[in-house]
């Protein structure tokens, strides 16, 4: 999985494939870009050839060698066994949107199987069939993704509002914002009981917010028919959050910004500058956040969305920053635990698209199969499959 692999990304695929055949793959922390290894079969063989991906077939005294080597307490690596293909979900709408998302386009391209689910089965209480949860671009405010001010006419926003708002009605919600709130609380306790959950763009922010507003109305009367609580500020809940505290919301209703969070309209960053950096993170004592950042590159490109990165004044204590843009004070890519289960936020929309508009075609993952950036993605896919170690710091 070094500079030497010809297709990166459908390398997961191939590594989850083995695993959705009943064998153990070793994925080797550091060792050439945390490369994956398994027993040789001419099946493996073949299917490596199909989809395009690199290998190399090792005698076992190689095999002993590379694990040796490993092993050493002086090099920062380490070998975490892969057991059982996850049962993976992406949350997304039925309806068709202007905007693709990063993740099913990555799942696809790598060829690993999930089920879609959205409003009606997390509700329904489909989520502990799954392992593992992705977000699709959301907004879990009720506010429609703030489009309002630019899109309101736009004859897929009406479809929408009419779509989410017949759903709200069918599963006993008066407002969409509560139906909302009712699915973020869903995947909250999803977390809590041992699930992974992995959100990029704005289903990471919203989500802590829509967390923290429970007890009050945020949305102005174009989103639900009343107006927001004079007091929504005061009444926010930070106790009830995963990443983030103390934001301060954004109340004026046609702007495109949620809150403080997100640095997307402050940031003074030039796009020829825009680069965020992955931490170095002990292989042996902190496998966890070491098996979500492995990478053949360690400077990522940024890339924007609707929520683009994190204020790292508003991270809670314990929130693991794996990517940073450190003059920017910029987290990119955080991680942490909830009750029995993890998650892990990436800003941005599209790692390969800098700055995805509404109406954009989708990125076509045949000429990005080596980016850095979608591997990320990817390492959070494999990661639950993973036999866990006591994080030690």
């Amino acid at each position: 999985m070094d500079e030497v692999q010809k297709d990166h990304l459908k390398s997961y695929g191939i590594a989850f494939w083995v695993l959705k055949s009943n064998q153990e793959v070793d994925w080797l922390l550091n060792y050439r870009g945390g490369s994956f290894m398994t027993a040789y079969s001419k099946n493996i063989e073949d299917e490596c050839k199909i989809r395009g991906v690199s290998f190399e077939v090792l005698a076992d005294a190689k095999v002993n060698a590379i694990l040796t080597e490993i092993a050493d307490p002086s090099v920062n690596m380490d070998m975490v066994k892969l057991e059982k293909a996850p049962k993976m979900a992406v949350y997304s709408p039925k309806n068709k949107l202007p905007w693709d998302d990063a993740v099913t386009l990555v799942l696809k391209y790598a060829e690993i199987p999930y089920d879609v689910v959205y409003d009606e089965e997390v509700i329904r209480g489909d989520l502990p069939k799954y392992d593992w949860l992705h977000l699709h671009h959301e907004d879990f405010t009720g506010q429609y993704s703030k489009f309002y001010g630019a899109y309101r006419y736009a004859p897929w926003y009406v479809e929408d509002v009419k779509v989410q708002e017949a759903m709200a009605h069918k599963l006993g919600f008066k407002k969409v914002s509560q139906m909302k709130l009712a699915v973020a609380q869903h995947i909250r306790d999803f977390c809590a009981g041992g699930g992974f959950l992995f959100a990029m763009c704005s289903g990471t922010d919203t989500f802590d917010i829509a967390l923290a507003a429970a007890n009050t109305d945020i949305c102005e009367t174009m989103f639900d028919g009343d107006p927001s609580d004079p007091q929504e500020q005061s009444k926010l809940d930070f106790t009830q959050t995963f990443a983030f505290k103390n934001f301060m919301l954004d109340q004026n209703p046609t702007s495109h910004s949620f809150s403080n969070i997100d640095v997307t309209t402050t940031r003074q960053v030039d796009r020829t500058n825009d680069f965020f950096t992955l931490f170095d993170f002990s292989a042996k004592w902190d496998v966890v956040p070491s098996m979500l950042t492995q990478n053949h590159d360690k400077v990522i490109k940024g890339f924007m969305g609707l929520t683009t990165a994190y204020n790292k004044a508003m991270l809670k204590p314990g929130v693991t920053v794996m990517g940073e843009m450190k003059t920017a004070n910029e987290a990119r890519y955080i991680h942490g635990e909830y009750g029995k289960g993890q998650w892990t936020f990436y800003g941005g929309h599209d790692p390969e698209d800098y700055q995805h508009a509404v109406g954009d075609p989708p990125t076509d993952l045949k000429l990005h199969p080596n980016s850095p950036g979608y591997r990320l993605i990817l390492n959070n896919v494999l990661f639950p499959a993973a036999k866990k170690k006591q994080q030690k710091t």
